[in-house]
Parts: structure tokens; C-alpha cells; sequence
């Protein structure tokens, strides 16, 4: 039997794209998120074009106790997860004190506190059975404090420090943590973060489905983390080379241009 594949978020965007990918493979998938509608319609198809059984899941990951009943039930169906994508977040764009606290705070709940539960939750299992990859899915701005994202960015670098430290913790049980830090790609996400597309970050976006193999490649690999594309690696040894005044100068003037 094939081994099953848990995505959060994986209603639109890249959590789609990984489900897609994966169907492709053979991989049995439980597809997470919270609109069922876009769920279904997507099991229903990956269902009849690679014929794989598929489990949607209609969950608020920003409800610890949520992701809590998800693990239950799985387990309860004696469905153990082999491959965890946590790719479920979202972003806003502009000033920090000019939005509301709740944002914020909804924000950190979903992008930190729910990967962090799925991640001990799953990983427990997988430590047990002594296998189990993970991927998860940060942020280029995760090397950076960026200006009118600065919630995102953090909770972007406590994705990508968890990861790291979790790749060497889970190394000696059999089980991979890898992390992902895409740049600009065209998922919806801009729109949803209400993002303004400038030029020159329309001129580095990539699209999904390459971002989505990169990671899977990576994970499959071993690897600690992986930039795709060849201008978001530029991009990340410019921050490494450079003091942080002029990185972040740099950034926030491509951002707003």
C-alpha cells in the first residue's frame, strides 16, 4: 500500500498543488483545510484521474483543540500518516499598528501554534513507528525582519528555526524534517494578504508546481531546508553577505516599488 499524505491548507495554492503532485505518485491523501466545498471538489477529482483513495478533513487549524480531534480521529481509523506537509498559513500586508490586533494574533495562531501542535502530535507517531517525513512550509522573508510584514516574517522565522532544530532532534528516530522557504509564487497568496504586486516582484515569481517539487525533492533528499528558484538563493546569500540595514533597506524598497 502506498503511504498516506496529510496537507494543511490544502484547499488553493500550494497545499492544492502538493495534493496534486502527490496523486500523481500513487499516494493515498488527507486533504485539511477549512473550506469544505473546494476539499471535496478536489478529492473528488484526484479520485477519478489517478484513482487513490482520498480523506477530506473540514478543520479550523487555528483551534489547537481542532488539530487535537483531527489526530484522534485518524488514528481512531487506524490511518497513520507517513508524509506531513504543514503548509496551512496566511499573511497581511502593512503597518504593524495600523491593523487590527486580532489579525495579528489569529495570525501567530495559525502559522505557529497549529504547525507546532500538528508537528508534535504526528511526530509523535512517527518517532514510534521509527519513520515519518515532515516538510515545513516557512517563507524566504522567514532570513529576514521585513517592513509591513512583520508578523508574517517573525512567525516565518519561528517556522524555519523550529525546522532546523527538529532536522537534527528527529534525525535518530528515522524521521526527516525538512523546510521549505519559497519567495514570490503565484498561489493566491498576494490577494489574500492584500499585497501589491510590484514590478520587480513580478519579474522574480515563480509558479507552483516547480516550488512544490523543489520541496518534495528536498524532503525525499533529507535535506535541512531548500530556496527554490535561482534569484530567491541570490536573494538569501545577499542577506547572509550583507549587514541588516541594507538588506532590509534593499527588501523594503522592492517591495513597495
Amino acid at each position: 500500500m502506498q503511504p498516506w499524505v496529510l496537507i494543511t491548507g490544502a484547499s488553493s495554492g500550494f497545499g492544492e498543488e502538493f495534493a496534486r503532485q502527490y496523486a500523481q505518485l500513487g499516494h493515498r491523501l488527507i486533504l485539511v483545510a477549512r473550506r469544505l466545498d473546494r476539499l471535496q471538489a478536489l478529492a473528488e477529482s484526484l479520485r477519478q484521474q489517478h484513482g487513490i483513495e482520498v480523506v477530506v478533513e473540514q478543520v479550523d487549524l487555528a483551534d489547537i483543540e481542532a488539530v487535537r480531534d483531527l489526530h484522534r480521529r485518524l488514528n481512531q481509523r487506524g490511518i497513520e500518516v507517513d508524509v506531513l506537509i504543514n503548509n496551512a498559513g496566511h499573511g497581511l500586508q502593512g503597518p504593524f499598528l495600523d491593523g487590527p490586533l486580532d489579525s495579528a494574533l489569529s495570525m501567530i495562531g495559525l502559522d505557529i501554534a497549529s504547525l507546532t501542535a500538528m508537528t508534535h502530535l504526528f511526530g509523535q507517531d512517527m518517532r514510534r513507528r521509527k519513520r515519518g517525513k515532515i516538510l515545513q512550509v516557512a517563507s524566504i522573508l522567514a532570513y529576514q525582519g521585513v517592513e509591513s510584514f512583520a508578523v508574517y516574517s517573525a512567525a516565518k522565522a519561528y517556522v524555519l528555526r523550529f525546522g532546523e532544530a527538529l532536522h537534527r532532534e528527529f534525525k535518530a528516530d528515522g524521521v526527516t524534517v525538512t523546510t521549505l522557504c519559497p519567495g514570490m509564487t503565484d498561489t493566491g497568496f498576494a490577494s489574500t494578504a492584500k499585497q501589491r504586486i510590484t514590478p520587480a516582484l513580478e519579474a522574480v515569481m515563480m509558479k507552483t508546481p516547480p516550488v512544490v517539487r523543489a520541496g518534495i525533492r528536498a524532503m525525499n533528499g533529507g535535506r535541512i531546508s531548500v530556496v527554490p528558484g535561482i534569484a530567491n538563493k541570490l536573494n538569501v546569500v545577499f542577506m547572509w553577505a550583507t549587514p541588516r540595514w541594507l538588506h532590509q533597506a534593499v527588501l523594503a524598497r522592492i517591495m513597495a516599488a
